[in-house]
């Protein structure tokens, strides 16, 4: 057999001297683009280059606290960028901008880490298809509670809304989707049965939380007994005046009900919770002394 002649394969420009450069001909300056930038190349295998990277992207794309990620997320510190710009990638999607993600990721570095298509789209899904939110307010559910994004939707979200469609709520919106971060057993149960231990019915109790919801993420011991106690011992009024007026929870104790309740004993009034709470202090002013001129006769 004859042995043919190998031959290498060159790429033509090699074939061709390179023209020698002109002395007349200014140099363009080479460019480099940042880090941060989206069409930065891929640095060297270097572990250190790598990394010094990605906590610049962290610092500078997302303005999130790289000391804080290597802190509370030790996985953060051998993943790859790819990883994490996959997750920015993932909340771009729904809306939520650069400028809120470094909040969001201070307060759960976690999600540096995650899997998107195994941790958050499940629970944008289950936002958009279970809890029925607008794709337009998925931004702000989140924004506003950004612990949504760490739960988990078979033991924790899905629970937590059948728990509120049981008691009465038609649906979650964007200012109470905070609810279904809260344990059913731990938080949302408890404070059902201690209203209902202050001789409200369950429908009572119902139409109270749907009418302020926030009465669910009020604690017993700090928020919800104080209040009762003021309002029966110091106040002289039946509990149940709570099921006309159940905001009366969300109000300040020592920096609203105290001292409106004060000002009215010094001049003999009293007024029910809605006509004490609800209005400005400049309005609540104003109708105290038209309380006191109608007293005096003027």
């Amino acid at each position: 057999m004859t042995l043919r002649p190998h031959t290498l394969c060159l790429p033509q420009a090699s074939l061709t001297p390179s023209p020698k450069p002109s002395h007349h001909q200014t140099p363009k300056p080479f460019f480099t683009p940042p880090l941060n930038s989206p069409n930065y190349p891929s640095l060297s295998s270097s572990p250190g280059l790598q990394f010094r990277e990605k906590l610049i992207y962290l610092e500078t794309h997302l303005h999130a606290n790289p000391q804080k990620a290597l802190e509370k997320n030790p996985d953060f510190r051998s993943c790859p960028l790819s990883s994490v710009q996959s997750v920015v990638h993932c909340l771009s999607s729904m809306g939520i901008e650069r400028a809120a993600m470094g909040r969001i990721l201070d307060m759960h570095p976690q999600l540096l880490t995650l899997d998107p298509h195994l941790h958050l789209y499940p629970v944008f899904d289950f936002l958009l298809h279970d809890a029925a939110i607008p794709f337009p307010n998925i931004r702000t559910s989140v924004v506003r509670c950004p612990r949504l994004l760490v739960c988990d939707v078979a033991s924790q979200l899905r629970p937590a809304l059948r728990f509120l469609l049981r008691l009465g709520f038609k649906r979650v919106t964007a200012q109470t989707t905070v609810l279904l971060v809260s344990s059913v057993k731990g938080t949302l149960q408890p404070k059902v049965d201690y209203l209902r231990s202050l001789g409200l019915s369950q429908k009572e109790v119902e139409n109270m939380v749907v009418r302020s919801p926030a009465l669910l993420t009020l604690s017993i011991k700090n928020n919800l007994m104080p209040k009762v106690e003021f309002l029966v011992g110091e106040m002289g009024k039946d509990v149940k005046e709570v099921k006309k007026f159940p905001q009366y929870f969300s109000f300040s104790l020592e920096g609203k009900i105290k001292p409106r309740h004060r000002l009215l004993v010094e001049h003999g009034f009293s007024l029910p919770l809605r006509e004490m709470l609800r209005v400005s202090d400049g309005e609540f002013n104003a109708m105290l002394i038209e309380m006191r001129l109608d007293c005096a006769g003027f």
